[in-house]
């Protein structure tokens, strides 16, 4: 976190699968694959993490796969989607979820590639970003639609 302001937005980049061999293995072989089909070189993969910060206090916000436990409300929860086909989404392995996290934390922060990034020192940036995570739409994780 870039401290300094009562308010703001930083970004961070984290390598697809930083902190995990399964995640980080998938991810490789999907990006070849594609890339094979579309005749190119693979690159790498990012996932990304936001730290909004308000007087109020800090919350990361942060699309994540798995679920790790049945406790939504302790990390944040604002949205669950499907992984891979809607059907599949009443199992726990195959949702994600979209966590608005108080004092929550970015598990591989300290990967992250060029990171943090101040994107906003403003404070109504922050919140709106904050009222924003409700409404980031369900789509199906893994899938172009």
């Amino acid at each position: 976190m870039i401290t300094g302001s009562r308010a703001g937005i930083d970004l961070y980049w984290l390598p697809l699968g930083a902190g995990g061999h399964f995640v980080r293995f998938n991810g490789r072989v999907y990006e070849r694959l594609h890339a094979y089909l579309e005749h190119r070189r693979p690159v790498d993969l990012y996932h990304s993490a936001l730290e909004v910060t308000v007087p109020e206090g800090r919350f990361v916000i942060e699309n994540a796969w798995p679920i790790p436990n049945l406790d939504p409300a302790a990390r944040g929860v604002t949205v669950q989607g499907p992984v891979a086909n809607r059907h599949l989404a009443r199992f726990r392995l195959f949702r994600y979820e979209v966590r608005r996290w108080p004092n929550g934390t970015i598990s591989d922060a300290d990967q992250a590639v060029s990171s943090p990034q101040r994107v906003s020192d403003d404070e109504a940036d922050a919140r709106l970003v904050l009222a924003l995570a409700e409404r980031v739409p369900a789509h199906v994780w893994g899938r172009d639609e």
